[in-house]
């Protein structure tokens, strides 16, 4: 039997990083390390419960223990205020190892292999999202925008997220954020956190075994050839009003026989019977001129049998050649970016992890650094959420998230528990559930 994976063995990246980050403090005042300070933040996070560290405090005056350190291993509690301090210029790209580590632990096992039975590849949605914005709070980090005369200050972030169209979990992976580069004129924008993101992580994968999943902002021909030129591969959303030309020569094609090919089916989603129409067109266009990249496309328009009515329509580009066997694939695959916005962004702003809360700013990374600790929380619970069957099972027992994450803060608050595996099999007992 495979072994499982426990908290602690998740955990040990992000000490590890903690541990060997740059200390930046010239005092002699060093009482509380950087580690704690990064491993109390995760906590909050982890926990969902901004109270969580001012509870353990209490605990370990009260009982000589804490489960700060049980569960997280920090080993002296900062306050709030010091660990903003401490974390605040401590670049965010120091934690990004932590994202590949927890990967390679799960990769390998059979619960990731849905992940990739799409064309036999990885899917890997990147989407943009702002996380902060203020018109008097900033940082050095901040994108500054102008309107009206204002000065608007916001923080994004091109998030990369490993997704299936039939698995309701999504895994985190190293993000990309949008701020000031150096010796950049133009301010920075998703379309170039895009690019760095494909050239700085392209390595993590051997060549052509990711799919790369995005709007169609990015379904222009520089960042489609970035995908190509790092052996990636790409579904892309493609509209008709920002690819002129593609579908100029689409128009074309769909007067001579055969020039556009079809594919129809009836398909019951589990309410109702729907009808699914497939097309499909090789050697498109991308732009105008005489380099353009030619593309393939597809499209699938989805209405309800019973009435007639048309309830989905999609377009897109790839590199993948499409044929009457894959067409579904392929259309599956980008429909399932929309999970990310649903699973992922959606889960982040409104189920907990309060994704646009404002933790502290701070005059440096502080903001980057704490979105970068609150996405690995996220990843941790999606691994549970994927691989472990006691986690699973409470949170089944328990519906909401919401409800979960209420409980684990109640237990914790008064009861100390040796590791997070003792914490499960407390809930696990109490709930009387049976082992599957």
């Amino acid at each position: 039997m495979r072994q499982r994976l426990t908290l602690k063995q998740l955990l040990q990246p992000l000490k590890e990083i903690s541990e060997s980050l740059p200390e930046h403090r010239r005092g002699h005042n060093k009482q509380y390390t950087l580690s704690d300070a990064a491993l109390s933040a995760f906590s909050v996070f982890y926990m969902q419960s901004p109270s969580f560290l001012e509870w353990q405090r209490r605990m370990q005056r009260h009982k000589g223990k804490n489960n700060a350190t049980s569960l997280f291993g920090v080993q002296r509690i900062p306050s709030t205020e010091q660990i903003r301090n401490l974390l605040d210029p401590v670049s965010e790209e120091h934690f990004g190892e932590a994202y590949w580590a927890l990967f390679d632990m799960v990769k390998e096992r059979e619960e990731l292999e849905a992940f990739r039975q799409s064309m036999g590849t990885w899917l890997v949605s990147l989407d943009g999202t702002q996380h902060h914005s203020s018109t008097s709070i900033h940082c050095e980090q901040c994108r500054r925008i102008e309107r009206k005369g204002q000065t608007h200050y916001d923080h994004q972030v091109l998030l990369a997220v490993l997704c299936a169209p039939h698995e309701k979990v999504v895994l985190p992976l190293q993000p990309e954020f949008i701020t000031p580069q150096d010796g950049a004129e133009k301010q920075d924008c998703e379309q170039a956190a895009i690019k760095r993101w494909i050239q700085k992580y392209h390595q993590r994968f051997s060549p052509w075994e990711v799919t790369l999943l995005a709007d169609d902002l990015h379904s222009r021909q520089p960042v489609c050839s970035v995908a190509l030129e790092h052996k990636m591969h790409f579904i892309f959303t493609c509209k008709e009003s920002s690819h002129r030309s593609l579908y100029e020569e689409l128009h074309l094609l769909e007067k001579v026989e055969g020039g556009v090919k079809e594919k129809e089916e009836r398909h019951w989603n589990g309410r109702y019977w729907e009808r699914r129409r497939y097309r499909w067109a090789e050697a498109l266009p991308l732009r105008r001129g005489p380099d353009a990249l030619l593309v393939n496309w597809c499209e699938v328009t989805v209405w309800r049998e019973s009435t007639g009515k048309r309830t989905f329509h999609g377009a897109w580009v790839t590199d993948h050649a499409v044929d009457e066997h894959n067409v579904m694939a392929i259309t599956s695959a980008g429909r399932g970016r929309w999970k990310v916005e649903n699973e992922g962004n959606n889960v982040l702003k409104n189920q907990g992890y309060q994704f646009e809360h404002n933790y502290g700013h701070g005059k440096q990374h502080l903001a980057n650094v704490l979105l970068t600790l609150l996405l690995l929380a996220f990843l941790m619970h999606a691994i549970f959420d994927l691989i472990d069957e006691k986690y699973q099972a409470i949170r089944e027992e328990l519906g909401a998230r919401r409800t979960f994450f209420e409980t684990i803060r109640s237990l914790t608050r008064f009861q100390y528990f040796r590791n997070w595996e003792h914490l499960l099999v407390f809930m696990f007992h109490g709930l009387e559930l049976e082992p599957g």
